[in-house]
């Protein structure tokens, strides 16, 4: 007896079926989705109006009394605006005005509009419900479906709740509006001569249209101004690394030439001792080792941090010796600077001269380039903990031919990421007279705490 097995087929997995459909039915099945959504799910929720924002333009100029009641503008004008509703719907009909039924069709139609503040989809509803009711209680009015205050009452519903939801749900609703215009003319029209349908659909499609267009206005300004906001923190964060590159490539040939100094002392000690013991040669062996291969390192590194276009200077890194040669420079330029030392004068470590050279050098630039023509001050202090900077200019004159350059702002960046790099303290900002100061302290350690 043979057994004969046949494999069925796998059933297609859930979901599949519908990435199988055209992409008309899946564009239908997203736009009944996107109406389900916005029309229909939690269509009564709690959604109060919100405030007026009052940073504006205008509204911050108004005074305080004024410009606290400018948050509830929006909520007066809906308000007036049901008012108005009111009026209509009980004076505008074939009623008299002060019949019972006028009296409440007038309500009915200001209800929805009220609603808007509070529950904005829900009023779309009760605005398309009140229409009928409306046109019932006016049952000698001339004109259908809309009577005035329901015209009125539905055009105002549209706009607000357009305003405060977003295009895809205002096209929703006048499209559920022009399916009821559509079903009231063709099937519920009875005796009426007259239909106001087009107006409301042509007027509720304008509105709706400007709507749309300023929710698309305010949108693409959000977008470029979170853009913006990204590309300046970018930036800043690009101008922040560069700063420390340069940094690095300045320090390099400091860091370097104590690298080669040890190492050139480690190989040249055994020898300066007579009979060295075999642990101490191996002691310096290693010394010279590590210092080599840190060496290396060291200008790998450099290697990657260093443009395609940089160039390693010829001279030597400056210092402070080489100021007064920038102050002259300075001065040549147009700038009154003069120069103030205070305290015994010593030798600093090569990345703090280099610091402190460049910290003035770029303070001098910043006065040059946004207070030109004015004077400007540099202050060195030579004093125990370390070395003391002050680089202080006036503000520019008020009738001159030269006008300040904006800068890129990189100038404080770089100041700020060599103090903080020797683990320094440092302000800047402008003077009660309109000049600018920058002040620096660069601790160094004393020759016995470097012993210690």
């Amino acid at each position: 007896m043979t057994e004969t097995t046949h494999a069925r087929p796998a059933a297609p997995p859930p979901g599949d079926g519908a990435k199988n459909r055209s992409p008309e039915y899946r564009l239908a099945q997203n736009a009944l989705r996107g109406l389900r959504h916005d029309l229909f799910e939690d269509a009564f929720a709690y959604r109060p109006l919100p405030r007026r924002r009052t940073d504006g333009p205008f509204v911050r100029r108004l005074p305080g009394r004024l410009r606290s009641s400018a948050e509830h503008l929006p909520h007066a004008l809906v308000g007036a605006v049901a008012l108005l509703t009111l009026c209509a719907g009980a004076l505008g009909g074939g009623l008299p005005g002060g019949d019972v039924l006028a009296l409440l069709a007038g309500l009915l139609c200001a209800f929805p509009v009220l609603a808007t503040l509070v529950r904005p989809v829900g009023a779309f509803w009760l605005s398309l419900a009140v229409t009928p009711v409306v046109a019932v209680l006016n049952g000698s009015g001339g004109e259908w479906p809309w009577m005035p205050g329901a015209f009125v009452c539905h055009l105002t519903v549209l706009i607000v709740v357009a305003l405060r939801t977003r295009p895809r749900t205002a096209a929703w609703m006048w499209v559920l509006t022009a399916a009821y215009a559509f079903l009231s003319d063709i099937v519920l029209g009875g005796s009426y001569y007259y239909t106001n349908s087009g107006p409301m659909m042509v007027t509720s499609a304008f509105a709706l249209l400007v709507v749309s267009l300023r929710h698309v206005r305010h949108t693409a300004q959000q977008e470029v101004t979170a853009q913006q906001t990204v590309t300046a923190h970018e930036r800043s964060r690009r101008t922040l690394l560069e700063e420390r590159t340069t940094i690095a490539r300045e320090l390099h040939d400091v860091v370097a030439h104590h690298m080669s100094v040890v190492a050139i002392q480690a190989e040249a000690a055994p020898y300066r001792v007579e009979n060295p013991p075999p642990e101490l040669e191996r002691a310096f062996a290693t010394i010279r080792e590590n210092a080599v291969a840190a060496l290396t390192e060291l200008r790998r590194v450099l290697g990657v941090v260093r443009a395609e276009d940089y160039e390693a200077p010829d001279a030597p890194q400056p210092t402070l010796a080489d100021l007064d040669s920038l102050l002259a420079n300075v001065r040549d330029t147009g700038l009154d600077v003069e120069k103030a030392v205070t305290g015994a004068v010593r030798e600093l470590p090569p990345g703090v001269e280099l610091s402190a050279y460049r910290i003035v050098q770029e303070a001098l630039s910043n006065s040059l380039r946004h207070a030109p023509g004015a004077s400007a001050r540099v202050e060195i202090g030579y004093v125990l903990g370390g070395l003391g900077l002050r680089v202080v200019n006036g503000p520019a004159p008020a009738p001159n031919l030269v006008k300040p350059s904006p800068g890129a702002g990189h100038g404080v960046t770089g100041m700020r990421e060599r103090v903080t790099m020797l683990n320094g303290e440092m302000t800047a900002g402008p003077t009660d007279d309109g000049g600018y100061e920058v002040a620096v302290f660069l601790p160094v350690a004393s020759v016995n705490e470097g012993e210690a």
